[in-house]
C-alpha cells in the first residue's frame, strides 16, 4: 500500500487523500447515525413495554406444556395483550412444575433464559427488561416479572414485543446509508480530482518553466504569481532563483569577456617583445644591450601585471553573497590597517601617511580584509601627488582613507566598484580595474559596507569609507 501510494503522482495522491478523508468522515457519520437510530428505536420499544400494564391478568383457563418448544403451537401469532397498535405476546411459567402456559391454543412461545428466574426475587411491580427471541427465532424485547396465584402458586409472567419490524427498518437504513456513503465517496473522488487539478495548475506552470530552462538553458524565465498562498510563495522563490541565475550568468559572461580583454593587452605585448627578440637572433642582428635590457624589463613588468590580474580574477571568482565559512574568524581591524600602511609606505616612499587607529574587532576573512585595505591604500598612493598626504583613520568601526589627488568626477562615482572599470583619465596608469571590486566584495562578505566619494571638507582628493560591525574588544 505504501509503495503504491508513493508511486502515484502528486495529483493522484491528493485525489486519494481527499477521497479517503471524505470516505472516513462519511463512514463515521453513517455508523453514528445507524447506532443512534438503533438506540432510539429499541429504546422506544423498551419504554413502551416498561410502561405497559405491570401485570397481565392470569386467565382461569391455561394451555400448558413442559417447555416453550412443546407449546400447543410454536408457529403463527395469536396476541394475548394489545395496547393500542402495539401487539404483545404473554406466557406464564409455573414455578412449582416448570410448565409453560398460555392463554390461547395457538401462542407464539418466548424462549426462556436461566436468568429469568431472578424475577422471583424482585419486589411487586418490578420487572426485568431484556433482549430475547421467540422459539421460531424472531427477535423480541421481553419483560419478565413474578406473580402469585392462589391456585397455581408462584408464576413467572413473560411479556414480549416483537422487534422484527425494527430489525427490518435498521437493515433498510443500513442499505440506504451504505448507498449514500458510496455515492458520497464517488463524488468526493471526482471533487478531489477537480480540486487537485485546479490547485496544481501553478505547479504545472512551474514545471513547464523548469523543463523549458532545462531544455533551452534560458535562465531568467519567470512565471506569473497570483495570490499569497504557498504556491504563490513557491512561484516567487522560483522567480527569484531564476533571476539570480540569470544575473549570475550575466556576471560570469561579463567577467570572462572583461578578463579576456584585459589579458589580451599584456599577452600581446609579451608576444611582440618575444618575437622581436627571436627575430633579432634569427637574422644575426642582435639588439643593442640597452634595448634588450629595456625589452626584458618590460616583459618582467608585463608578467607581474599578469600575475596580479590572475590573482584578482581568482579573488573575484568567489561568490558575491556573504556566507559563514571556516575562514571567518575574529579579526583585529586596527592591526590589519597597520600592516597595510607599512606596505603602502614601500609603494609610495615620498608620501606622508597620517595614521590614527583605535582597536576594533570584527568577524571576517583576515586575508580578504587585509587585501581590501591594501587595495584602498594602493588606490590612494596611485592618485596622490608627489609628497602628498594620505590620511588613515579607524574610529568606532569606521575606516577612512583620504588622499589629496585629483579626486573622482561625480558622474563616475557610480562605476568605481564595477569590475574592470577604469576612469578615462587614468587609463595610462597601471592596474586592471579590479582593485575596488575586490574591496567591495571583501567588505560585503564581512557584513559591512564601503563607499567612495569626494572629501568631506570639500578639498582635493577622494575619501574611501569602510564600515564593519564588531566591537572594541574581541568577542
Amino acid at each position: 500500500m505504501v509503495h503504491w501510494y508513493r508511486s502515484r503522482s502528486l495529483r493522484g495522491r491528493l485525489t486519494f487523500l481527499s477521497a479517503a478523508a471524505v470516505a472516513v468522515a462519511i463512514a463515521m457519520s453513517a455508523l453514528a447515525c445507524w447506532f443512534i437510530v438503533e438506540r432510539q428505536l429499541y429504546g422506544q420499544v423498551r419504554t413502551d413495554l416498561l410502561n405497559a400494564p405491570p401485570q397481565p391478568r392470569i386467565p382461569p383457563t391455561l394451555y400448558c406444556a413442559s417447555s416453550p418448544a412443546a407449546a400447543p403451537t410454536a408457529q403463527g401469532s395469536s396476541p394475548t395483550e394489545s395496547n393500542g397498535p402495539v401487539l404483545r405476546d404473554v406466557q406464564f411459567v409455573l414455578a412449582n412444575t416448570g410448565q409453560v402456559c398460555f392463554a390461547e391454543r395457538t401462542p407464539r412461545a418466548i424462549t426462556l433464559k436461566p436468568s429469568d428466574t431472578d424475577a422471583y426475587r424482585l419486589k411487586l411491580g418490578q420487572s426485568i427488561i431484556r433482549d430475547g427471541t421467540y422459539t421460531n427465532g424472531d427477535p423480541a424485547v421481553v419483560r419478565v416479572s413474578a406473580a402469585q396465584s392462589h391456585s397455581l402458586g408462584p408464576v413467572l409472567v413473560m411479556v414480549a414485543t416483537p422487534t422484527q419490524s425494527v430489525e427490518d427498518s435498521l437493515q433498510g437504513l443500513a442499505i440506504l446509508l451504505g448507498a449514500v456513503s458510496l455515492g458520497g465517496i464517488l463524488l468526493a473522488a471526482v471533487a478531489g480530482r477537480l480540486v487537485a487539478h485546479s490547485s496544481l495548475k501553478p505547479v504545472d506552470r512551474l514545471t513547464d518553466a523548469v523543463e523549458h530552462i532545462a531544455r533551452t538553458e534560458e535562465v531568467g524565465t519567470t512565471i506569473p504569481v497570483r495570490g499569497d498562498d504557498e504556491i504563490a510563495r513557491l512561484s516567487t522563490s522560483f522567480n527569484s532563483m531564476s533571476t539570480a541565475l540569470a544575473n549570475s550568468r550575466e556576471r560570469q559572461t561579463r567577467l570572462i569577456a572583461d578578463a579576456g580583454h584585459e589579458l589580451r593587452t599584456p599577452l600581446t605585448s609579451l608576444r611582440t617583445n618575444v618575437d622581436l627578440l627571436i627575430r633579432s637572433d634569427d637574422t644575426g642582428r642582435p639588439l643593442p644591450p640597452a634595448t634588450k635590457t629595456k625589452l626584458l624589463g618590460n616583459m618582467k613588468a608585463q608578467m607581474q601585471e599578469l600575475t596580479v590580474l590572475i590573482g584578482d580574477l581568482l579573488q573575484l571568482s568567489r561568490p558575491d553573497t556573504p556566507k559563514a565559512g571556516p575562514n571567518l574568524t575574529v579579526v583585529a581591524l586596527h592591526e590589519i590597517a597597520g600592516r597595510a600602511v607599512e606596505r603602502a609606505k614601500l609603494r609610495g616612499p615620498g608620501l606622508v601617511f597620517e595614521v590614527s587607529t583605535e582597536p576594533w574587532y570584527t568577524h571576517g576573512d583576515a586575508a580578504g580584509l587585509e587585501r581590501a585595505v591594501i587595495n584602498l591604500l594602493d588606490n590612494a598612493v596611485k592618485y596622490s601627488p608627489p609628497g602628498g598626504t594620505i590620511e588613515v583613520r579607524l574610529q568606532q568601526g569606521v575606516l577612512t582613507v583620504r588622499d589629496h589627488g585629483p579626486g573622482i568626477p561625480p558622474d563616475e562615482l557610480q562605476y568605481v566598484f564595477d569590475r574592470f572599470w577604469r576612469s578615462p583619465s587614468s587609463r595610462q596608469l597601471p592596474g586592471s580595474g579590479l582593485g575596488l571590486s575586490i574591496v567591495a566584495q571583501s567588505v560585503r562578505e564581512a557584513g559591512g559596507e564601503v563607499t567612495l566619494g569626494p572629501a568631506e571638507d570639500g578639498g582635493p582628493g577622494a575619501l574611501a569609507t569602510v564600515r564593519l560591525p564588531g566591537g572594541p574588544g574581541p568577542e
